[in-house]
Order: C-alpha cells, then structure tokens, then sequence
C-alpha cells in the first residue's frame, strides 16, 4: 500500500539558502531510489523560512529504505543545525486518490 509523507521544516532566519542546498542532495538522491514514486521540496508563500517535504513511497518497505539511506542520515544531521524547531512529520496512506 502506498505512504505519502508530508514534513515541515521551518529554517532558522538567514538559514534558508544553506537549507536548500542541503535538501536539494537529499531530494535527487531520494528520487534515484527503487520505491519512491515522487519526493519533491516545496517553500511556503508566506513567511519563506517554513519548507514542505511532499513524498510518495510504493509501501513501508521504501520509507523504511529512505530513511536508512546514507543520503538522508546526512540531510538530517545538516538539518539540525538550520532548524528552527523539530519537523513535523505526518504519515498518511490513501483513502480515495484519482490515478
């Protein structure tokens, strides 16, 4: 069954630049990996310090791979210090989802 997982980040001030680039080796290695269907980064409009992880997995077994990756071990340490707070994190899985 499918996992979407939806994260927000929001960056300490000034922290936004060095953010994105870290997410961004992060975002086209998790791409590259068997069982993500899509992982994508977005920014919100407002305020500009707050990021959205929007990811897509074909099942646990993916997230579970994802998250043990080399890739996103090192996002995560570089995240620490470039958060302003601890992300949220929400996993969901489909209810009614159009192909």
């Amino acid at each position: 069954m499918a996992i979407k997982i939806v994260a927000f980040v929001t960056v300490k001030p000034g922290a936004e630049d060095d953010f994105v680039a870290a997410a961004q080796i992060c975002v086209a290695a998790s791409r590259a990996e068997p069982g993500v269907q899509h992982y994508d980064l977005w920014r919100e409009t407002s305020g500009a310090r707050r990021f959205v992880f929007n990811e897509l997995y074909a099942d646990d077994a993916a997230v579970q791979a994802h998250m043990a990756s080399d890739h996103f071990k090192a996002f995560g340490l570089a995240a620490r210090d470039l958060a302003a707070a601890r992300p949220e994190i929400i996993a969901t899985e489909a209810v009614d989802v159009a192909d």
